[in-house]
């Protein structure tokens, strides 16, 4: 959401706030809890006229060698008067004019670049500076003479100071779905003055008055009529005549376009303008196309098409509300988007106004239904001020008065059978103090509520610790007690909440390890090996599943009413988000990443729903996974040390170091490769008898998807099973061996379908006593091998924890090994 500085500024006054910069401003509604993601300056002329200043012009003579310039002396306040060589008609001594000084840069009007004013010479006469015309400062079209100024004007004044050309701020809020409340200019000043006033500032916080409302004439009275009531709780209406189409004002203009809208023309910028100035949208339907007379509010037949203002035909649900005219006919989804045949055109002169408070649940279905996402739903969903309904239709009506001629033309039509009431709820200063970690003093605490407009009503006889207090309606995220003890503490501080001398926790002991101290084992044990945490949207694209074999689209859980079509299924994989993440960052020349991510994958599998029909949950599947992602330089090039690309080895080194971490060596676990659509080459990892991972490098097909061009490598972990598996073993510690280890090597050839897992578990099984590690340092497949075999160097490393190992000893082992290994996997021994 977008606020302009300037615009906010109209209903908030007085020193405290006036006193404050705008990034000031930003890092209160920042502690408010109406974080600002950012802030833009808006200028009203490009560089503000920098180097621009008020000069007087203290003589003026003839150019001697030109019949058109003039050689004039001008004061600038900085002391010494500048000489400026100017060709205008209307230059003469004794006048103020804006002077654009060296250094100043420039951008006449319709210009693409801007230029500099440097020290010049024109015809043989130094110049230094330029006395300005309007359109040369970018303020206009006229070149007919410089800009002469009023003579008391302060010579020296800045332009942009002179001019008033203050420029605006434009400050992005990052709206969360609860705070509505602040959805706009309205609303932030009424925190802001919130925060301000809970402080002992003086501020003045007023609504734009609307007490020149009135009835010109009864000309145009169009009924209403309200058929569905639980759709629209409150719907009220006024028509308004003689209205003339053209361009909006300035001002308003300005306004809409620094909050990132475009202005249309005056009868569609006002509606605009109240939306972002209220928070209340208002819709205008042209009068002339209202059948019958009539405005219906009501549902209307399956399947009832209406082309709405994006030129979409759409059809209608039966449980869509719609504003219909005399003849039954939708003119405009209910609090969602208009229709184009009755909307406003140029030749529109009477309308009639719609202000309503829709009920948010009807209004998020209809507009996910049709994948509509407009700023009118966005407010309505989130539910409006049910008391701001009339003030903005008569704010409305004034305007069009003001820039469109209008005239009201009936009576304010308001059909409100059910007033909302505040919210009443007992507030106890002990809970509050509790939930904070701090007792606010209770006169703070009544300030502070005052400040946010809620009205204690009463207190209780035993001290005052218990308030009767009354939140008013457009606050729809406070409710009960705990809500309004959060409002309290964001308008206190959370910064000013002490942290405690002393802190007060038992110490327990688990036998077993929890599957959150797995969990923040692997992630201390992978971010301190250069892995950076991700953490994305288990909502995915239900593109990314078409076509796959691993992860069918028949399989992924489907979104009734998604937000978007990119967020319309729950995710299969984390492979998907990890890419999204690995584009981003290349896009961004980050492309060296090591990434990892915890987060839940859904399937839904039909076959489960048609066995179990008496359990609603049994088709669908949830497991917890860890993802791990390798892209680009494993090493960077420096002075010692060549660069080095990532690759297969990297991440499986880096998946192994992790299982060790949790008592599993990843030799020990069956290995086998594994054909998947996901990947070109890939392994997968059985842990008892389960599969715990799958590794490999992502297919060129899915990282073309990406416009990803290097290769990646991405292993994904069942951390459900991993962190069950780890629970369940017990690691034990030991003293440090005290008689030396001997490592002995064997040069073997084997054929080539025989795996080193396989060498590995037969020597083991050959020598129990004294093995203690065995290692593949190198493998060789060539022309000076028979056909069908491989070479493989291995290293065993020999240890006895009792004494020191003899050569007669070690010579038996290693004998043992190589007849086991000749014998089981048909190796020959090379001399």
């Amino acid at each position: 959401m977008k606020i302009s500085y300037n615009w906010l500024k109209s209903y908030i006054r007085g020193e405290a706030f006036e006193k404050l910069s705008v990034p000031e401003v930003a890092e209160i509604l920042t502690g408010i809890g109406l974080e600002v993601d950012g802030l833009e300056r808006i200028e009203a002329v490009e560089g503000s006229l920098a180097g621009v200043v008020v000069g007087e012009v203290l003589t003026c003579a003839d150019h001697p060698d030109s019949d058109h310039l003039h050689v004039t002396t001008v004061d600038v306040g900085a002391g010494e008067a500048l000489q400026i060589v100017c060709g205008a008609p209307n230059v003469a001594a004794g006048q103020k004019v804006l002077v654009a000084v060296i250094g100043a840069e420039l951008r006449p009007t319709g210009a693409t670049e801007s230029f500099k004013i440097r020290k010049s010479k024109i015809r043989g006469v130094e110049s230094h500076g330029m006395i300005c015309a309007e359109d040369e400062l970018g303020l206009g079209e006229s070149h007919a003479g410089i800009m002469v100024l009023d003579p008391d004007t302060k010579t020296g004044t800045p332009a942009a100071e002179h001019l008033d050309l203050r420029g605006d701020w434009t400050i992005e809020i990052g709206l969360t779905p609860n705070r509505i409340d602040g959805g706009s200019h309205w609303g932030v000043a009424r925190d802001i003055a919130a925060y301000l006033k809970a402080r002992g500032g003086k501020v003045e916080l007023a609504l734009p008055p609307v007490d020149d409302f009135r009835v010109d004439d009864h000309a145009l009275e169009i009924p209403v009529e309200v058929v569905d009531r639980e759709g629209a709780p409150r719907y009220a209406g006024v028509t308004i005549t003689g209205l003339r189409f053209g361009p909006s004002p300035e001002w308003m203009q300005a306004y809409l376009r620094a909050i990132g809208l475009n202005p249309h023309n005056n009868l569609v910028d006002i509606t605009n303008f109240i939306l972002h100035e209220l928070g209340q949208p208002l819709h205008a339907f042209d009068a002339a196309k209202i059948a019958g007379g009539r405005v219906v509010v009501r549902t209307c037949p399956e399947g009832t098409p209406i082309t709405t203002l994006d030129g979409v035909v759409r059809k209608l649900s039966a449980s869509d509300l719609a504003i219909c005219d005399g003849d039954g006919r939708p003119m405009c989804i209910a609090g969602v988007m208009g229709g184009v045949e009755s909307g406003v055109s140029e030749t529109t002169t009477a309308i009639f106004l719609e202000s309503a408070r829709f009920d948010p649940v009807w209004i998020r279905k209809t507009a996910r239904r049709h994948g509509i996402n407009s700023d009118a739903s966005f407010q309505f969903e989130r539910g409006v001020d049910p008391d701001i309904t009339i003030h903005a239709l008569k704010r409305a009506a004034l305007l069009y008065r003001e820039l469109a001629g209008g005239r009201v033309s009936s009576e304010v039509i308001d059909i409100y059978l059910e007033p909302v009431p505040p919210f009443r709820f007992e507030f106890s200063l002990s809970r509050a103090g509790a939930l904070i970690g701090k007792q606010i003093p209770r006169d703070t605490v009544v300030q502070i509520l005052a400040a946010l407009g809620v009205e204690v009503e009463s207190f209780d006889h035993a001290g005052g610790d218990i308030m009767n207090v009354a939140v008013p309606p457009y606050r729809v995220d406070v409710r009960r007690e705990a809500d309004l003890v959060e409002e309290v503490l964001r308008i206190y501080g959370y910064n000013n909440v002490e942290e405690p001398a002393r802190f007060r926790s038992s110490l327990t002991v688990a036998p077993r390890m929890s599957r959150d101290k797995v969990q923040n084992t692997a992630s201390d044990h992978l971010s301190a090996n250069g892995y950076t945490e991700i953490m994305s949207n288990s909502l995915t694209r239900a593109s990314y599943y078409d076509g796959l074999r691993s992860y069918p689209a028949e399989r992924c859980v489907r979104i009734l009413n998604p937000l978007s079509g990119d967020l319309g299924v729950m995710r299969q994989t984390l492979l998907f988000n990890a890419l999204e993440a690995v584009a981003l960052n290349t896009n961004h020349r980050n492309a060296d990443l090591k990434l990892y991510e915890f987060g839940n994958c859904y399937s839904y599998d039909a076959a489960k729903k048609e066995s179990r029909e008496d359990n609603l949950l049994a088709p669908y599947k949830e497991t917890c996974r860890l993802g791990m992602t390798v892209t680009g330089l494993d090493t960077r090039q420096s002075w010692n040390a060549a660069a080095e690309r990532s690759s297969f080895f990297t991440l499986s080194g880096a998946v192994g170091r992790m299982l060790t971490r949790f008592g599993f060596e990843i030799d020990t676990l069956q290995c086998e490769p594994s054909e998947s659509d996901l990947f070109s080459e890939a392994v997968s990892c059985r842990l008892k008898g389960k599969e715990l991972l799958q590794m490999g490098a992502v297919s060129p097909a899915l990282l073309g998807t990406f416009d990803l061009k290097a290769p990646v490598w991405f292993a994904e972990i069942d951390f459900g099973h991993l962190a069950n598996a780890a629970a369940a073993t017990r690691t034990r510690t030991g003293e440090l061996a005290r008689f030396p280890s001997v490592r002995r090597d064997l040069a073997l050839l084997v054929d080539s379908g025989v795996t080193f897992r396989k060498l590995r578990e037969v020597a083991f099984g050959a020598e129990r006593k004294l093995l203690r590690n065995v290692a593949l340092f190198d493998v060789y497949e060539g022309d000076r091998l028979p056909g069908g075999k491989k070479s493989y160097a291995l290293a065993f490393t020999l240890e006895d924890r009792a004494a020191t190992l003899t050569d007669g000893a070690i010579d038996r082992a290693m004998g043992n090994i190589a007849t086991q290994l000749e014998k089981h996997t048909g190796a020959t021994v090379r001399s």
